[in-house]
């Protein structure tokens, strides 16, 4: 059988998880007087803080921030495979960017491989109950403040990953003669392990794996969304992506993708969360490939 692969190429910020507009109080004040800007602006700073901490004290961040990559992997190839149960990262003469010879690369292959083990195994892997539960009542307080914008995200992506077997849309339709698989893809204009941690803050690490987090904080929109092409590209794929910013769009229209664009403001429509759905994307992906039924209809014609 044929396998159709749709991949998805979000994009983090301002998209699935609403931060610096948040911190700077545009999004409280885009609803002209009926949200409390303050309130927003301190919700968005504990967030900011908590992310910085972790990536501090869990992730390498301070030592490796000079470092940023676009993906985890990029590294794999100076891994030696060392087992790393007793490895001292803290006095390994590691520099970061200052150097680029092979044995530094290497030292920085180790801690992304760690990060990569740590993205896998979750947050309850690494702290308590206690500190758990004041992210989930953080998180809550988030949702209910920006109208269930984060949950709404994440039911959109999972229902993207899944399929929607109910109503099954003209341009990802599934059929007895293919097999459909659906990739959630992560593109943040942020660096990458600060990405990685809200990836597992915002409740979003069991729909992105750490391999599908890209980051274009140094080499944009266009180059991440080349090298999700050239991973993923075939006969068979399908790429829409989904953001809020001109960079995307311009890179989506770059690769000849289908792009959606997203609007966090409080003006009503379907391109927001809630609002958006697979079905919806998957008319805009029909439109710039074709719907499955038309090649169905040529087939039948031969």
């Amino acid at each position: 059988m044929d396998q159709k692969i749709n991949v998805f190429v979000w994009d983090m910020d301002e998209t699935l998880v609403l931060l610096k507009s948040l911190i700077t109080g545009t999004y409280a004040k885009a609803f002209n007087g009926s949200k409390d800007v303050q309130k927003g602006i301190e919700i968005g700073k504990t967030w900011e803080n908590q992310i910085l901490r972790i990536c501090d004290d869990y992730f390498f961040y301070e030592q490796i921030e000079g470092c940023n990559k676009p993906y985890v992997d990029v590294m794999r190839e100076y891994d030696d495979e060392l087992d790393l149960t007793d490895y001292d990262y803290k006095n390994d003469g590691f520099v970061g960017a200052s150097f680029n010879d092979d044995a530094n690369k290497r030292k920085l292959a180790y801690r992304h491989r760690i990060i990569a083990q740590k993205y896998k195994e979750g947050l309850r892997s690494v702290f308590g109950e206690k500190m758990i539960k004041s992210w989930d009542n953080l998180y809550q307080e988030t949702d209910d403040f920006t109208d269930k914008w984060l949950s709404s995200a994440k039911a959109c992506v999972a229902e993207c990953a899944s399929g929607n077997k109910d109503s099954i849309p003209d341009g990802i339709s599934d059929s007895t003669s293919s097999r459909i698989e659906n990739v959630n893809v992560i593109v943040t204009s942020g660096s990458l392990i600060p990405s990685l941690v809200k990836c597992l803050l915002f409740r979003l690490d069991d729909l992105f794996s750490y391999d599908n987090v890209y980051s274009s904080w140094e080499v944009g929109k266009y180059k991440c969304f080349s090298l999700i092409k050239e991973r993923f590209n075939g006969p068979n794929v399908q790429f829409c992506a989904i953001g809020d910013g001109w960079e995307e769009c311009e890179a989506a229209e770059n690769m000849q993708w289908p792009f959606v664009q997203i609007d966090p403001g409080p003006v009503s429509t379907s391109h927001r969360f809630p609002g958006l759905t697979f079905e919806t994307l998957g008319h805009y992906i029909g439109v710039i490939y074709g719907d499955d039924d038309d090649d169905d209809d040529d087939d039948d014609d031969e």
